[in-house]
């Protein structure tokens, strides 16, 4: 029997995807982005707030509207090894590469550096790496309620903490705003739309959608009509929470900068502002509760990253892969929190406009009928153009591809220029589908083969929201 979902739980479940993707690493980028937006930061926070809040929610939506058990069956709509090679980068980016080490960066940069004599952080970081990822992987491989507990309890700390710092900053900001940096001067909305891909909340928001799709079922909805209606609903509570939040920590940011100075990164601007209203004791409380804040999310990627690469490699166990992914953040999470994110940009730039395009097509997918050339054309011309904004991010140039695609493609110079192609390339393959006819293959037909042949556990089976 089909049960009507309550207004409470959807507020639950709003509450529970809002704590998903809030974690401590989002804590540094809004605070920057204030510092460097200056008189531009409403702009600037708008363009933060569409990749860094509203493509995430949007992505968890088109996962339940989709009906696949997880990425990889959502990527495999382009082609099976598609499939394969996007999940992989995906959870590469969200694990070890990025995301994971930088849960070790953020705790340390947050916590321990200001209180480190100079000449003595290189070494501090690797000290408190090798501790700290030490003990994420002790927890990854002896999972049990401590974390949930650990997780339910400091979450509501570092809110109240977090919410209280935004109040003083209110009420007695620092310092007016300043003239903002030169990347900010003009097209801060676009700016601000690319530093909303330093989240990785839209890389991870398939992973909360088999979460998502898991709670709806349990409370008893079946029905794919219901599943996206409440899921779109919860989306709704989380994207406002998620957007007061980020908006008042970029206000802390550019309130600050006048009086703090322009710092190297968000984490020491929390951490100076912190100790400008609170002083060190206040500075200590923060460092604490954002460190085993971290410590929750770094057990949490690498649990999803270990199983999911343990499930496309089954005689290497998920216990090495923990041990392998928390050794290699550690070594990773030494370049530093700066550093980290510059690395970090370049793969960004590939990846978000192709997850963009491909949530984009999953809602277009009854309209051209699931037809696979749609998705590969569109996903093909995505990637070329953004291939080449990653270069050029890395400041790897290109100069004859740079002004043959400022010369011809709309909104290239604000990093949008993979949109056009993307619309040129799903129409194209639309058009040769409708060419070959009933040769044409449609994902539906691929996508019966490829779970006939997966896993038939009770945890794949459930995470269909189309079943």
């Amino acid at each position: 029997m089909q049960k009507k979902v309550s207004l409470s739980f959807i507020v639950v479940l709003g509450s529970m995807l809002f704590a998903l993707f809030f974690g401590a690493g989002n804590l540094i980028f809004p605070p920057m982005l204030g510092q460097m937006a200056g008189e531009n930061l409403w702009s600037a926070n708008a363009g933060f707030l569409v990749t860094g809040v509203g493509l995430p929610l949007l992505a968890v939506a088109a996962f339940v509207f989709s009906g696949e058990r997880d990425l990889r069956s959502l990527a495999s709509r382009v082609h099976p090894i598609f499939g394969v090679v996007f999940a992989a980068a995906l959870y590469l980016a969200i694990g070890p590469f990025f995301a994971m080490p930088r849960t070790g960066t953020v705790s340390f940069e947050i916590g321990f550096r200001p209180l480190l004599p100079e000449g003595s952080q290189t070494v501090g970081l690797a000290i408190f790496t090798i501790i700290f990822f030490a003990l994420s992987c002790l927890l990854a491989l002896n999972p049990s309620r401590i974390i949930d507990v650990v997780g339910k309890v400091l979450t509501p700390l570092m809110l109240i903490f977090i919410a209280v710092l935004i109040g003083a900053a209110i009420i007695y900001p620092i310092a007016p705003f300043g003239t903002p940096d030169e990347s900010y001067a003009a097209n801060a909305f676009f700016k601000g739309f690319q530093e909303g891909y330093l989240t990785l909340d839209a890389l991870a928001a398939t992973i909360f959608g088999i979460i998502v799709v898991n709670a709806l079922k349990d409370s008893g909805v079946k029905k794919r009509g219901e599943l996206v209606a409440a899921c779109i609903k919860a989306a709704v509570i989380a994207a406002i929470l998620l957007a007061i939040i980020y908006t008042a920590l970029a206000y802390i940011g550019a309130s600050s900068a006048g009086g703090l100075g322009v710092l190297e990164n968000g984490a020491a601007v929390l951490a100076a502002t912190s100790a400008h209203y609170f002083g060190a004791y206040g500075s200590i409380l923060l460092a604490l509760i954002v460190t085993m804040a971290c410590i929750t999310t770094s057990v949490g990627l690498i649990t999803s990253c270990a199983a999911f690469f343990h499930s496309l490699f089954p005689k290497v166990s998920y216990k090495k892969f923990a041990v392998l992914m928390s050794a290699f953040s550690a070594v990773v999470a030494n370049i530093g929190l700066a550093q980290l994110i510059a690395v970090s940009v370049p793969v960004l730039m590939v990846l978000y406009p192709m997850v963009i395009v491909l949530v984009v097509l999953t809602f277009l997918h009854p309209l051209f009928k699931g037809k696979a050339l749609v998705y590969q054309g569109a996903m093909l011309l995505t990637f070329l153009v953004s291939l080449f904004d990653g270069f050029a991010a890395a400041d790897i140039k290109f100069t004859f591809v740079t002004s043959l695609f400022s010369a011809t493609l709309p909104l290239y110079e604000v990093g949008l220029g993979w949109l056009l192609p993307a619309v040129i390339g799903a129409l194209a393959g639309a058009l040769i589908a409708q060419l070959m006819g009933k040769s044409a293959r449609t994902y539906d037909s691929a996508a019966l083969a490829h779970r006939s042949v997966g896993t038939s556990s009770k945890a794949d089976s459930s995470m269909s929201a189309g079943d």
